[in-house]
């Protein structure tokens, strides 16, 4: 017989990176394994420098960071996190982004427009990315810009099991805040057996984050209404989808969204809104400043420890969704 064999078996090691290390140290403690010790710093220009402190090779490396504000500066130092895996012999390079950066910008609008989700997804493949996981892209399709695996992992079954558990189904209408989300909303009624309505919007195109008109195709009067969507930025559209559904007879609006990015003035609309509950998970990091009476968050770790489990334990992510239509 030529050749060695080794008796070792797969070791799973977890990195995290400084933009949310509580995320990465519940992901840690729900799959029972420490988080790899790493020394990470700026220098006076603003580079960033990173070493993990113990040996990776061969080793099935699990990359945690949220691309979470200065989003650059995160996204950047988990490139370089994976660059340092990759010349450290690490054998397999998972990046885990619970929030993809730049998942918006995933098509040409006008003339003349980057494609930014595509090149995210080319820098991590360029940096020694072997496989993408990520928690409610903005699209689907940014799945094909990543040449390998990706898992795509959905916020809907953490999300919809408060709302069963808070609310009486019977009297809920679920909302999409616009036409684009009507799939995402779909898949809503399928797990809460409830109707659906849409609210129409038009933006001015010339200016960004503001919709002039609203129409609602859909029966919510009288209704419990939850608006759903994937994030909430500057929480403009929401808001005023929200304030559309009150003027249609609404008796209650709550708002369900995967991703808290929450740019001012998020947090003043929200708070002073007519919304009765605003529902998050926690895939980026939420400032106290930032954070009122009506909001909850929900903890999404322990689907992110299972994702990783199943990857590791070459099981399956999918069947994790099986009891949902995607």
């Amino acid at each position: 017989m030529t050749g060695l064999k080794t008796t070792g078996e797969k070791k799973l090691m977890l990195f995290t990176g400084r933009a949310y290390p509580e995320l990465a140290q519940e992901v840690a403690d729900e799959l029972g394994v420490e988080i790899a010790p790493t020394k990470a710093h700026d220098f006076a220009n603003g580079e960033i420098y990173t070493r993990f402190e113990e040996s990776v090779r061969g080793s099935d490396a699990f990359v945690i960071q949220c691309h979470a504000s200065p989003i650059n500066h995160s996204i950047m130092e988990q490139l370089i996190m994976v660059d340092a895996l990759k010349r450290a012999s690490a054998k397999r390079i998972t990046v885990i982004t619970p929030f993809y950066g730049y998942a918006r910008q995933d098509k040409k609008h006008k003339g003349r427009e980057p494609i930014s989700a595509r090149l995210m997804a080319d820098f991590f493949a360029t940096a020694g990315a072997d496989r993408l996981m990520a928690v409610d892209l903005h699209t689907d399709q940014i799945q094909g810009y990543f040449d390998g695996p990706v898992d795509h992992l959905f916020a809907l079954p953490v999300l919809v099991d408060y709302i069963k558990g808070k609310y009486d189904t019977s009297k809920l209408t679920v909302v999409s805040p616009d036409a684009g989300r009507v799939r995402t909303a779909d898949r809503w009624t399928d797990r809460l057996n409830t109707p659906l309505a849409i609210v129409h919007k038009r933006r001015d195109p010339n200016i960004p984050n503001t919709v002039s008109v609203h129409e609602i195709v859909g029966e919510v009067r009288g209704r419990v209404c939850v608006l759903v969507d994937d994030m909430v930025d500057t929480a403009g559209t929401i808001c005023a989808a929200a304030e559309a559904l009150f003027e249609n007879g609404a008796a209650e609006v709550i708002i369900a969204a995967t991703h808290a990015v929450l740019s001012d003035p998020a947090t003043d609309r929200l708070k002073n809104s007519r919304i009765s509950e605003v529902i998050f998970t926690n895939t980026l990091p939420i400032p106290e400043d930032k954070r009122f009476d009506k909001m909850t968050v929900l903890s999404i770790a322990p689907m992110l420890a299972r994702a990783i489990r199943e990857v590791f334990e070459d099981g399956s992510v999918t069947s994790m969704f099986d009891d949902h239509k995607h």
